[in-house]
């Protein structure tokens, strides 16, 4: 028994992007199963199936990241291993391919959990990650729109940036993970970002954050996205882990968890949910939610957005 769920993010796909987005996230699921169904483990399938988005320009993780107010690209990742309750997470990350690698690293190779700006940077050197420049000309090209309007007072301050987001769900979408369950029952949680667009230099989004963006238990594992202080303030994956401890199934747990924030904040969120029977669920309030998913018991993906 096998199981893998991935997503792209949530907020509005332009029309044009939609048969890549599509693409993008089969693509995505069929690396993750291809390690799974060889009897890999969900650890290896996770990362590879979120570099596979990292590599795609079309997503807000790796390549293809938004800029931050200061035209820079800051980058979050996490892993997390349900059975030991193990998370590796960098935040501020520059210059490198693939976030989710560096996450992983920092569970596997230190007593940490967390790496930060300069610290995680000259962790990846020590690692032998090569540099890579992440900056797309189509993100630089929209950052240079936003950052004018930004500037011409469309939206003054972060409250009016907010509404700026609600105005305009695409900068809301791209962030990716993935979950999944591999034939030794382990649960394994991953989320790559390149947070919000013009987001001041420093700022820490949920992705990296335990029970945030990103966990896994002995019970399921979930990776979500929308705006990200929404997700930490409600602790998103972290509800729906302890929805699955209670007995919900991935799907009640997904929904659960989304009509929690709806009820509370009523923040954006999407989030993906793999529990610990092997089931997947997903949940979004948003209008879209790019996703796919397989089990050991189909014979093709199911993909939506």
């Amino acid at each position: 028994m096998y199981s893998i769920i991935v997503h792209g993010g949530v907020g509005r796909i332009p029309p044009e992007k939609e048969e890549a987005t599509i693409a993008g996230v089969r693509s995505a699921v069929l690396a993750g199963q291809s390690v799974l169904k060889g009897g890999g483990s969900s650890m290896d399938a996770v990362e590879l199936a979120i570099s596979v988005m990292e590599d795609d320009p079309t997503f807000n993780a790796g390549t293809g990241s938004v800029l931050t107010f200061d035209g820079e690209v800051e980058m979050d990742a996490a892993m997390a291993h349900g059975p030991t309750l193990s998370f590796g997470a960098v935040t501020g990350i520059r210059n490198i391919r693939h976030p989710i690698a560096l996450a992983r690293m920092v569970m596997e190779k230190t007593d940490h959990v967390l790496l930060q700006g300069a610290g995680a940077q000259e962790f990846a050197r020590m690692m032998g990650i090569p540099a890579h420049n992440p900056v797309t000309e189509e993100r630089r090209m929209q950052w240079r729109d936003y950052r004018e309007r930004f500037l011409r007072g469309d939206a003054g301050d972060w409250p009016k940036l907010r509404a700026l987001m609600r105005e305009h769900p695409e900068f809301l979408h791209g962030t990716v993970g993935a979950v999944a369950i591999d034939e030794q029952g382990e649960v394994v949680a991953g989320t790559s970002t390149g947070g919000v667009f013009l987001k001041l230099l420093g700022r820490v989004g949920d992705t990296p954050l335990p029970g945030a963006g990103t966990y896994a238990t002995g019970f399921g594992g979930a990776s979500s996205t929308g705006i990200g202080e929404g997700m930490m303030r409600t602790l998103i994956t972290k509800t729906a882990c302890d929805f699955m401890r209670l007995g919900l199934d991935a799907q009640g747990a997904a929904s659960g968890a989304v009509s929690m924030v709806d009820n509370t904040i009523g923040t954006q969120a999407g989030i993906i949910v793999v529990d610990c029977r092997g089931s997947v669920g997903f949940a979004n309030n948003t209008g879209r939610l790019a996703h796919a998913y397989v089990t050991s018991e189909m014979d093709e993906p199911r993909v939506g957005i």
